[in-house]
Parts: structure tokens; C-alpha cells; sequence
């Protein structure tokens, strides 16, 4: 059994920016010079892999092909470090030991999975091959929004859950009902993380009201950014723009996952 940890990133509610926070977390903890996978679970609505630079041409074995029985897991394997330099924050990866695990973005190869299902210990059982067969530090899952069986899965196997939510209404009853399920399935470190907070708000402040609300920690507070906004996914924003707020807020978070023990 390989000693790598696993990470789930998810969000209650779509729009949290999960993916863009999965995709930005994922490269600075292998720009810290960790063995990282990255895994699509959205499969449903897949994004992750256009943040690092693929489109379908490039994209190879899916996921999808995996699940569906027709390769191997160690196919769907897409070595960042070798290939997408593509773009100025991306290009810090060159080197790297980075993997990403799409999906596949083809109507047809999604709905099959959103009509037939799939097996949700075949997911598991790549989890463990993966992390086995590329000695992971980390492997980080892009998990769908909301709570189903793949997600219960996701957060029932992982080391550490981080559960991003926006400071608003809607996301904090959504995230409520995560935590107690987190709390029920012994998650050994659960971590909250703050996206889209109004510059204007005191940050210090938000952090307390959401650690007193859910009796666990919030690694980071991020703000809401038109800068984020506007790069639009063609790039790794936290690598092409170390010095901005978002990503010195984003940093903090990856620190406080390879704090953990």
C-alpha cells in the first residue's frame, strides 16, 4: 500500500471554483517538488484538463475508457511535466512530476456514464494503482458537486477532505450537511476553504464566523478576482501570477497540506 495521501477537493454547490482551485493546488504542491496525480472525477461535467492545456486531440485513454473496462489506469495518465508548456504558468510544471487523469468530453461517452453508472470500487482500486505504480505523495480528486455515491466514496477514502465553499447562504447549509457526513466517515483531517469573498469584507472576520460556524479550520480565505475571471482558465493562474492575492491565499492552503502528517 503506497504511503501517499489522497486529497479530495469538492464543493456542495457548483460555480465554488473547485476545479480551478484542485487544478492551481495540485501544481504548486508539485512545484514544491512532490510526486502529484490529479484525477477528474466530474464526470458528468469534466473541466480540469482544459487548465492544464489539453483539448479532446490530445487527450488520449479517459477515465471513461478505464471504467468502462477498456484500458488500464496507468493509460489514462497525462505526464504535465513532459507536455504542457504551452503557456507561461504551465510552463513552470516542465520537469515536474505532475499526472493528470481526465475525462472524457465527449456527449456520448458522458451520457453513457450519466445513463449506465459505473463501479464505484473500480474507481477506488485505480486510486490505489496509481498512487502504487507512480510512488504519489498526493493524489488529488476533482470530485462532482453535490453528494452522491462516487463523492461519498471519494471523501470516505480520503486522508484529507477540503471542502471550498463561497461565503453565502446557499453554501453554508450545503456545507453543513458535508461536514456531518465527513464527520461520520472519520475523514482524519477536514479543512475548509473560503473562495469568491467580496474584497470589502474583513477576511479575519469571515474566517472566524465559518470555524465557529463548522468547528473546523479554514485553511484560506480567497477573494472574489476579475483577474481570476479574466484569465479564463488558459492558464494556471497561482504559477503565471505568484505575487497576486488570490495566490498567495492559495499558497497558504498548499502549505497547510503538506503540513499534513
Amino acid at each position: 500500500m503506497s504511503s501517499g495521501k489522497i486529497i479530495s477537493i469538492h464543493s456542495f454547490r457548483g460555480g465554488t471554483g473547485k476545479s480551478n482551485t484542485a487544478a492551481n493546488l495540485a501544481a504548486l504542491v508539485a512545484l514544491a517538488g512532490k510526486r502529484v496525480g490529479v484525477v477528474d472525477t466530474d464526470i458528468q461535467s469534466p473541466g480540469i484538463h482544459v487548465l492544464f492545456g489539453l483539448d479532446e486531440n490530445k487527450m488520449g485513454k479517459t477515465l471513461n475508457d478505464f471504467l468502462h473496462g477498456k484500458c488500464a489506469i496507468s493509460e489514462v495518465a497525462f505526464n504535465i511535466g513532459e507536455k504542457a508548456i504551452d503557456a507561461e504558468g504551465r510552463a513552470k510544471l516542465a520537469g515536474k512530476n505532475l499526472w493528470l487523469f481526465p475525462c472524457s468530453i465527449r456527449g456520448r461517452e458522458i451520457s453513457q456514464i450519466i445513463r449506465e453508472g459505473y463501479d464505484v470500487n473500480r474507481l477506488n482500486e485505480g486510486f490505489q494503482t496509481i498512487l502504487k505504480e507512480l510512488n504519489l505523495d498526493y493524489l488529488f480528486i476533482d470530485t462532482h458537486p453535490g453528494l452522491n455515491e462516487e463523492t461519498l466514496l471519494s471523501i470516505a477514502i480520503s486522508d484529507v477532505l477540503i471542502i471550498i465553499l463561497r461565503p453565502d447562504n446557499q453554501d453554508l447549509q450545503g456545507t453543513a450537511v458535508t461536514v456531518d457526513i465527513a464527520r461520520s466517515l472519520d475523514v482524519p483531517n477536514l479543512i475548509l476553504m473560503v473562495n469568491k469573498a467580496v474584497p470589502k469584507y474583513d477576511f479575519n472576520n469571515i474566517k472566524k464566523q465559518i470555524e465557529d460556524t463548522f468547528k473546523a479550520s479554514v485553511a484560506g480565505v480567497l477573494p472574489l478576482s476579475f483577474d481570476l475571471a479574466d484569465n479564463a482558465s488558459k492558464d494556471l493562474f497561482s504559477l503565471r501570477y505568484p505575487d497576486h492575492d488570490w495566490s498567495k491565499a492559495l499558497r497558504g492552503v498548499a502549505d497547510v497540506i503538506l503540513a499534513v502528517k
